[in-house]
């Protein structure tokens, strides 16, 4: 496969799990994807650090950078789980996220999607895994919403 139809087909992917746009905003510019023996993209840098890793399921985790990239390349509130000024300091520093914390959710994220945790000013602040469905963080007052992968520094 060559590395322009790998890259097509990787953003492809990407539209699919997370959204149109998410791909191209993803996978722009210069790239390097890291293999599995069997020869099949495993982890996808850029400039060294982790954008995204590529799962057996066929769905991509997020890194920090990945995040960073996907907010840029996607309209809020899309495949994101907003936090105010409370959970923050947490949160950055790699806490999960807890329903009662939740001031806004697109409404389309359901249990087992990477989401990203971004502050009400649009920083992002980690990324994780859905725990409950948008409906469910919204009404829930109690339980996990958002398992967190990555905290993320500011910036």
């Amino acid at each position: 496969m060559s590395n322009a139809s790998e890259r097509a087909d990787l953003r492809t992917i990407a539209d699919y799990q997370f959204g149109a746009g998410a791909g191209e905003g993803l996978f722009a510019g210069d790239i390097a994807i890291e293999r599995s023996s069997n020869g099949r993209p495993q982890q996808i840098r850029v400039d060294g650090e982790r954008i995204v890793s590529f799962g057996l399921d066929g769905r991509f985790t997020l890194g920090v950078r990945g995040g960073r990239r996907l907010r840029d390349a996607l309209p809020a509130p899309q495949a994101r789980v907003i936090v105010g000024d409370e959970s923050e300091p947490f949160v950055r520093d790699g806490k999960n996220v807890f329903a009662k914390f939740v001031s806004d959710v697109d409404p389309e994220i359901r249990p087992g999607d990477e989401v990203l945790v971004v502050h009400e000013t649009g920083s992002l602040l980690a990324v994780g895994r859905a725990e409950l469905s948008a409906a469910a963080m919204r009404d829930f007052e109690t339980g996990m919403a958002v398992k967190v992968r990555h905290g993320a520094s500011e910036q």
